[in-house]
C-alpha cells in the first residue's frame, strides 16, 4: 500500500490568526510531509513490507533501543506523525470537553499542570522530536517525548495529542522560541474535541 499525502483538513491560511502562518503550513505540509511520503514510497519498494498498513510498517521497522533507525521507519513514522498532527489542530479555538478535562485533572492534578508537563517535555526534547499525551498500555494518561520520528505506536501506546518540535514546525513563526510555540499550540491551536475522541475511541 503506497503512502499518500493527505490534504490538510483546513486551508493553508486557516490557522494564521492562531499563530501558525500560511507559509509554515506550505513548507511543513506541502514540502516536509510530502518528502516523507515520496521517500517512504521509494524505500517501501522491495522492503517486504508492501501491502501492510502504515501502522504495521511503523511497528515492524522500529528498532527498540537503536540509536539510528532505518530510513523506512523514519519516513513512515514521520508520515504517520504528521497525518495525526494536522487533525489535532483546528481553525478557531475549541472548548475542552468535560470528560477530557476530568481525565486530565485526575491524571495530572489540573489542566494547567498537564499543559506545564507537556510544554516541559517539548521544550526539553534535545534536538528534533515530538511531545505527546498518550494513553499508556495500562490505561493511564502520560506525557512523553520522543526523538526524531519515534512515536507512541512503537511502545503500544495510543497517541491522544502530539506536537512536532522539529525546527521546521515553528521557526518561521517563532524563530528559536520553542517554549512560546508550545504554549501557543496548547492555548490556541489544539482541537480538544479530537483529543477527546481519541481518548474514548
Amino acid at each position: 500500500m503506497a503512502f499518500e499525502l493527505p490534504d490538510l483538513p483546513y486551508a493553508h491560511d486557516a490557522l494564521a490568526a492562531q499563530g501558525m502562518s500560511k507559509e509554515t503550513l506550505e513548507y511543513h505540509h506541502d514540502l516536509h510531509h510530502n518528502a516523507y511520503v515520496t521517500t517512504g514510497n521509494k524505500l517501501l519498494e522491495g522492503s517486504g513490507h508492501e501491502g501492510k498498513s502504515l501502522e504495521e510498517i511503523v511497528k515492524a521497522t522500529y528498532q527498540d533501543g537503536a540509536l539510528v533507525q532505518s530510513g523506512l521507519f523514519n519516513n513512515a513514522s514521520q508520515h504517520w506523525n504528521h497525518t495525526q498532527f494536522w487533525t489535532m489542530m483546528s481553525p478557531g479555538t475549541t472548548a475542552m470537553p468535560t470528560e477530557l478535562e476530568k481525565a486530565l485533572t485526575e491524571a495530572f492534578g489540573s489542566v494547567d499542570k498537564f499543559k506545564e508537563a507537556f510544554s516541559a517535555a517539548g521544550a526539553g526534547q534535545f534536538g528534533s522530536g515530538w511531545a505527546w499525551l498518550v494513553k499508556d498500555t495500562d490505561g493511564s494518561l502520560k506525557v512523553t517525548k520522543t526523538e526524531n520520528g519515534v512515536n507512541p505506536l512503537c511502545f503500544g501506546q495510543t497517541a491522544l495529542l502530539g506536537c512536532d518540535v522539529w525546527e521546521h514546525s515553528y521557526y518561521i513563526d517563532f524563530r528559536n522560541k520553542r517554549p512560546a510555540y508550545l504554549t501557543n499550540f496548547l492555548d490556541n491551536l489544539v482541537n480538544w474535541e479530537n483529543v477527546a475522541e481519541r481518548l474514548t475511541a
